[in-house]
């Protein structure tokens, strides 16, 4: 079984899907006039909340919606994926994530922009989003989107629940002798408090959590790369070297092709960061605000901070530290690094990060996959979800996950396909809006 899930695992994630995430994003960028960079700046003012209108539909703020989506994606990509993207495909996988979150970031925007645009507003006020809205609503295809719900719901068992609590679970037992059961209720119990509540709370959390988490696993970087801050410029040399030549072999690094880098940078950055799988536009949906260009600027910033950022920081320290020439990979690379770097301490960095990372994508993973259950199963089957989800978590804390992730694995992969299609087939409607917006000048200044 292990090995079948693995052969579909890669089939799933081969250069087909990449090609297709990546080509996509290229064609959204063109499509769009770089809009990632062109409004880069003012993305980050509609977060400050001076173009918010109280008045609008919506339950959350844009940055409480961003901060829901980062909290999904912020996660084990960031220490566990870099560390594998590294290791395998040789420093030039670096820049080949950044490749990946750039075109990423036109993805975000054009699926967050459908998602907000073809949203339900229910009569209590709260919403319901997601590319099974745009699909159904915007293409007339509702199996596309039943297909769509149904893969994102079991995605969230896995890569948002069990693996979650078991990335918790194992670095809390080796550094703090904290057994794996005891983890898994703990966090059994906080996820509930957090997700009864739905989005708002959810975003309430997430919006005070993943600032302060994000912040303290960058200043843990920043104090390994301030203490080897001589090798800085060699390290960025060898990644843009690397990533168009290929690594030598060292140490115990087998040597990566130009096609590794490609293939593992690719990969590795769109687990990340999550651009064109379709998640966040689930949170982004809910946004408040009548605007779906202004909640798609917003959500383009997800894959800068993800992957340029945070990832960015991980991978210096690899490379600063000589980790990457020890054979280690994942998580046991990214926490070999810190060690290293913050000899005694540097391995506490990784086992909290990994423990505030993986708590915050369970609590918004658990609101994609009961959007989804209310679309395939209607508004009475969220809370049974809600209480099913919680009571995974202390099993995926104490058991071993290989067929857990090589499932999610496969499941992440084929949310991006209805996706993919529908944002290809939706792209003259994301045209037509954002030209629309920015002609305007009434909306693009602040309302007060």
């Amino acid at each position: 079984m292990q090995a079948l899930l693995d052969t579909l695992s890669g089939w799933a994630w081969g250069p087909v899907t990449i090609t297709l995430l990546v080509g996509s994003g290229i064609f959204m960028t063109l499509l769009v006039g770089m809009i990632q960079l062109r409004r880069f700046c003012y993305a980050w003012k509609l977060i400050s909340g001076r173009y918010d209108n109280p008045q609008d539909q919506g339950e959350i703020t844009h940055f409480q919606a961003l901060s829901a989506a980062l909290s999904a994606t912020i996660g084990t990509g960031n220490i566990a994926g870099v560390g594998t993207a590294v290791a395998l495909g040789g420093p030039g996988a670096v820049f080949w994530m950044w490749v990946t979150a750039v075109f990423g970031m036109a993805l975000k925007y054009a699926e967050c922009l459908l998602s907000l645009h073809f949203r339900t507003v229910h009569e209590d006020g709260s919403v319901s989003a997601g590319p099974m809205y745009y699909l159904e609503r915007g293409l007339g295809c509702k199996w596309l989107g039943l297909s769509f719900a149904f893969f994102a719901t079991v995605a969230s068992f896995g890569i948002g629940n069990m693996a979650q609590a078991n990335s918790v679970a194992e670095p809390l037992q080796s550094y703090f002798a904290i057994p794996k059961p005891v983890t898994g209720l703990v966090i059994a119990v906080l996820v509930f408090a957090v997700i009864v509540g739905g989005i708002r709370r959810i975003g309430g959390v997430a919006s005070k959590l993943v600032p302060f988490m994000s912040l303290f696993y960058i200043l843990g970087a920043l104090l390994v790369i301030g203490r080897n801050l001589q090798w800085l410029p060699e390290a960025l040399a060898l990644i843009f070297r690397s990533s168009f030549s290929g690594s030598a072999a060292a140490g115990g690094f087998a040597g990566a092709t130009l096609a590794q880098a490609i293939r593992f940078g690719v990969a590795r950055g769109v687990f990340s960061n999550e651009a064109g799988l379709g998640s966040a536009p689930i949170a982004h949906g809910a946004a408040q605000t009548e605007e779906p260009v202004r909640e798609g600027l917003v959500a383009m910033l997800g894959p800068f901070i993800d992957t340029i950022a945070i990832c960015t920081m991980t991978a210096l320290v690899i490379l600063l530290t000589g980790a990457n020439e020890t054979g280690l990979s994942g998580a046991e690379l990214t926490a070999n690094a810190f060690n290293r770097g913050l000899p005694g301490q540097g391995g506490y960095i990784v086992a909290i990060g990994m423990a505030f990372f993986a708590f915050s994508t369970a609590i918004s993973w658990s609101y994609y996959g009961d959007r989804s259950v209310e679309y395939l199963f209607g508004r009475r089957m969220v809370m049974p979800y809600r209480v099913l989800f919680c009571l995974l978590l202390p099993v995926g804390a104490a058991i071993e996950l290989e067929l857990v992730w090589a499932i999610s694995d496969i499941f992440n992969a084929l949310m991006a396909w209805p996706n993919l299609v529908g944002l290809l087939l939706l792209s003259p409607l994301v045209l037509r809006k954002t030209r629309e917006y920015f002609k305007d000048p009434r909306r693009v200044l602040p309302n007060r």
